[in-house]
């Protein structure tokens, strides 16, 4: 038997005795639904991308593509102490680069997926694509100062607000602003609240060999006006230390966290390490800067590496540093707008930004429109592979 299945019985085990426990009690039951829905208009711009049919050359290509997303988020409290949760992202690919790229469905398929294929490709074909995943269902038993929850959930033990080194379960790109619930794993994870801002953190995730396992620790706890926090463990083939805080620097709010990774089969050790430094000016805009160490990042790469990366909390970014500015302002209260950029010193001063408009079009509907532009410099000037420009309306109910 796997080492797997051996923890999804003993999981299954548990959860059923948690459920007959909570069951005695008398408490009323209660559930609830809600999510949103989607769609995304995509406009792309490749350089140099495909080869030329007439003249066998590298050529500029433009491609539009579009997504309908759907969010569906169901809550249970059968009894006082449990809860339940369990939701349903489904989304409809179609357009060109759907139609570019051979078997969209299958590179798209279990992208998101922890241990468990809770995940299907409902039709792939030409220039559409189906696919839908639940990508959160646990249960989850609370009782004064101990929770413990048992299933697909985020585990999210970051701190900073772009890159986060303790995220060592399921850590998430930048870039990929419209899962804004970020992936889940299927872990096990108990949590004793031990003071009002302290606690003790416990998890697991579920694995066959220990190549894929994560097992860690997290104590939380508050000193000199800052929360600070320690963590520990084992992370797919790395033993793994970290830290991080975040507090005030006078009126500005100070965060940082790193982690070392330490193969425990011998090999190279890596450190990820960030800071940053966030500020409310009294005009209402919003600005904050940040830096991230990476030393398994490259020196020599190109900005296209942004998008092709195999991304982990030992390698958040695909180069070895990277400096980080972002600014909003409410230019009234239904309409906002902002500006992030990501510049890493390597040879071709690779370069990512990223503007954000959004509107509040009436309750519960907002339109966003959001810009990717990378650039990297080459023959001494700035030059952009890729610039795609995002329109999304949203409704949520």
């Amino acid at each position: 038997m796997r080492y797997g299945a051996k923890i999804g019985a003993t999981a299954l085990l548990l959860a059923l005795g948690i459920l007959s426990l909570c069951a005695q009690e008398a408490e009323p039951r209660s559930w609830s639904v809600n999510g949103y829905l989607k769609q995304m208009q995509a406009l792309l711009f490749f350089k140099d991308a495909y080869p030329s049919l007439q003249q066998g050359q590298l050529v500029d290509t433009f491609l539009q593509d579009n997504l309908i997303h759907h969010r569906l988020n169901f809550r249970w409290q059968p009894a006082k102490h449990l809860r339940v949760r369990a939701d349903l992202r489904t989304r409809i690919f179609y357009g060109d680069l759907v139609r570019a790229t051979p078997d969209y469905g299958a590179a798209i398929d279990d992208v998101n997926n922890d241990y468990f294929d809770w995940s299907a490709v409902l039709f792939s074909q030409g220039a559409w694509a189906m696919h839908t995943m639940l990508d959160r269902a646990y249960v989850e038993y609370g009782k004064g100062a101990l929770e413990v929850r048992l299933g697909r959930q985020r585990i999210n033990w970051g701190i900073s607000t772009v890159w986060n080194p303790n995220d060592v379960f399921n850590a998430f790109a930048f870039t990929d602003f419209d899962y804004e619930e970020r992936p889940g794993s299927d872990a096990l994870r108990l949590k004793y609240y031990t003071g009002f801002a302290s606690s003790l953190e416990l998890a697991a995730n579920v694995f066959d060999d220990w190549s894929s396992a994560v097992i860690a620790g997290l104590w939380k706890f508050n000193h000199w006006a800052y929360d600070f926090q320690l963590m520990g463990g084992y992370a797919r083939g790395d033993w793994v230390i970290g830290g991080g805080w975040a507090g005030n620097l006078g009126n500005a709010g100070l965060k940082g966290e790193g982690t070392l990774f330490v193969p425990s089969g011998g090999g190279r050790t890596a450190l990820a390490a960030t800071v940053g430094v966030d500020y409310a000016f009294p005009n209402a805009v919003y600005s904050s800067l940040g830096y991230l160490y990476n030393s398994e990042g490259q020196t020599e790469g190109t900005i296209t590496g942004l998008f092709d990366f195999e991304l982990s909390a030992r390698n958040l970014y695909p180069y070895r540093h990277a400096l980080f500015g972002q600014s909003g302002y409410p230019v009234t209260p239904l309409f906002n707008a902002g500006l992030a950029v990501i510049y890493s010193p390597v040879r071709a001063h690779a370069l990512f930004i990223n503007p954000t408009l959004t509107y509040s079009l009436g309750q519960n509907w907002d339109l966003d429109m959001v810009g990717q532009l990378a650039f990297d410099r080459e023959e001494g000037r700035f030059q952009g592979p890729l610039q795609a420009l995002f329109l999304r309306l949203k409704w949520s109910y």
